[in-house]
Order: structure tokens, then C-alpha cells, then sequence
């Protein structure tokens, strides 16, 4: 068995592929550390709403998963986590662009951590924030995930 982030950098790698999700709206992972993941996201008109922007859920899927990332890779084998809780503020609409979601750790503790993420466009703007709260799951809870 591996730990999440030994596994997530088997991804990096192309040694593993990424999760369903990753590949349905097309992000990838691109770095990884303890405490800290980093996805990108080609955004375009696949993920428009119906008002022809980005969908809030595409931008709360790529923050979710820099910021599930970031706690996970700092786990032990054998654990995992699940989010408790997450916010996000969209704070510029988008129609096109590449998108990056880093993840980072910014307090945690022996069962509970609060995360945050700041999605980023090619120009650097900030398109997103978002906060989360996660979940160590040990023993049977992790089992399986």
C-alpha cells in the first residue's frame, strides 16, 4: 500500500492515471508536495453554464482537489480523509483560460485540518478562493478509500 502522496506522484509521473473525475472535465495534476498540490485546468466552453461562463462546480472541482490533495499528501499509509466543509468565492467570471488551483495546508492537527486554495488564470489574476475542512480518517474509516 502507498501513501496518497506517493501515489500522486506516480500520477505526475504517468505511471498511474488520474482519478475519473480528473479526466472527465480535464484537470491535471501537475506538482505535488507535503502540504502543498497544484492542478491545471484548460478551461473553455465544455464547462460554460448557461450563461456562457465557467460553472461554479468546475471551479469548486479543480480547488476541492488541490486542496483534498495538499492535506492528503501529508498522510500516513494506511490513512486517508474526507472534506467536512468547503467554501469558495468566485471573484472573476471566466470564459477561457488556463487555470491553476493551488493547494495548501494552513493548520492541522491530529484528526482536522483547514485547507485553502487560490485559483489562478494565465495572467494571474485571481479567479477564486476557496477554504476547507477535512477529516482524518484511520483504521476501518480509511479502508477502502
Amino acid at each position: 500500500m502507498a501513501t496518497i502522496l506517493e501515489n500522486a506522484r506516480r500520477m505526475i509521473a504517468g505511471e498511474a492515471p488520474p482519478p475519473p473525475m480528473a479526466r472527465l472535465i480535464g484537470m491535471r495534476l501537475v506538482a505535488i508536495e507535503p502540504g502543498r498540490a497544484t492542478f491545471e485546468l484548460d478551461a473553455d466552453e465544455r464547462h460554460h453554464n448557461p450563461m456562457g461562463t465557467l460553472h461554479g462546480g468546475i471551479l469548486c472541482d479543480i480547488a476541492d482537489s488541490a486542496m483534498g490533495l495538499a492535506y492528503g499528501s501529508t498522510l500516513d499509509e494506511g490513512e486517508s480523509f474526507t472534506t467536512l466543509e468547503l467554501k469558495i468565492n468566485f471573484l472573476r467570471p471566466v470564459r477561457s483560460a488556463r487555470l491553476t488551483a493551488q493547494g495548501t495546508i494552513v493548520q492541522q492537527g491530529k484528526r482536522a485540518g483547514m485547507t485553502e486554495c487560490s485559483v489562478t488564470d494565465e495572467r494571474g489574476r485571481l479567479i477564486a478562493k476557496a477554504t476547507s475542512t477535512c477529516l482524518t480518517l484511520r483504521g476501518e474509516q480509511a479502508s477502502g478509500r
